[in-house]
């Protein structure tokens, strides 16, 4: 078993974009240990990243599937014994549209991973991680800034953005249910992944303009530090932008 003194983190959707920024930035840390959360713990860039760093490793973690999300934190428990972070982070955008014409199917798939697998998972781990030494147990949930509504921007993505607007509304939640839990929704930025720039061409840009690196390091200056009474129960900008787009957050804080 690892060293007891390293702060274990979990991360969901670790095999690209985002999830496996982070899965890097974390393994590069001292006296961590990473678990990446993905549907293919096979995948050749978790491969590739666990062979240079030991403190890395893959597990099979599908969004809303229970049996395999509680397969996953047993293997945590096992493997390091304890699970202090956890960074929910798999999400899909798979569908562009006005809701006149938006499959009920696309909801469907939307809510059940952007809002239950979430849910399955706080609810496999919520025992471990409570249980956290750090007495600072965290779990972060990857949001949108699309997902405001105090602050809306137009992106035609209904089913999208409501399931990422009910998963922030469980943040409150939770942060109420558990006193010594620090939860809180991340806006990650417009991002270069590849769902992010899908939605650049049509907006005439190459790509989408916030890099993996910048957004992840937002993200973990957001987690680093945290504290249940200055950070959980609130929804986080990634970092404050005022360069004048339209999609630009110019607060720390966005409205709900």
């Amino acid at each position: 078993m690892p060293p007891s003194d390293n702060t274990v983190y979990l991360i969901s959707g670790a095999n690209r974009g985002i999830g496996f920024g982070l899965v890097v930035a974390l393994a590069a840390r001292p006296d961590t240990i990473v678990f990446a959360g993905t549907r293919d713990p096979a995948a050749r860039s978790l491969r590739d990243l666990a062979s240079k760093h030991a403190n890395v490793y893959a597990v099979r973690l599908i969004s809303g599937d229970k049996a395999s999300n509680e397969a996953a934190i047993t293997e945590i428990q096992k493997t390091a014994g304890r699970l202090d972070v956890i960074i929910a982070n798999a999400g899909i955008l798979n569908y562009y549209g006005p809701i006149a014409s938006t499959p009920i199917s696309q909801f469907n798939d939307h809510w059940e991973v952007n809002t239950l697998g979430p849910v399955v998972l706080f609810q496999a781990a919520h025992g471990l991680l409570l249980a956290s030494p750090t007495g600072a147990p965290t779990f972060a949930y990857i949001s949108t800034g699309g997902a405001s509504m105090g602050r809306y921007t137009h992106i035609s993505a209904g089913a999208y953005g409501s399931s990422k607007s009910a998963a922030n509304f469980l943040m409150k939640v939770l942060d109420k249910e558990h006193t010594s839990l620090i939860t809180m929704a991340i806006a990650p930025g417009w991002v270069a992944t590849d769902m992010g720039n899908r939605a650049a061409d049509p907006r005439g840009l190459v790509a989408a303009p916030v890099t993996v690196e910048d957004s992840v390091s937002g993200i973990l200056s957001r987690i680093d530090g945290a504290t249940k009474e200055k950070s959980s129960g609130r929804f986080w900008n990634f970092r404050p932008s005022s360069a004048g787009n339209r999609w630009d957050i110019e607060t720390e804080e966005i409205p709900w």
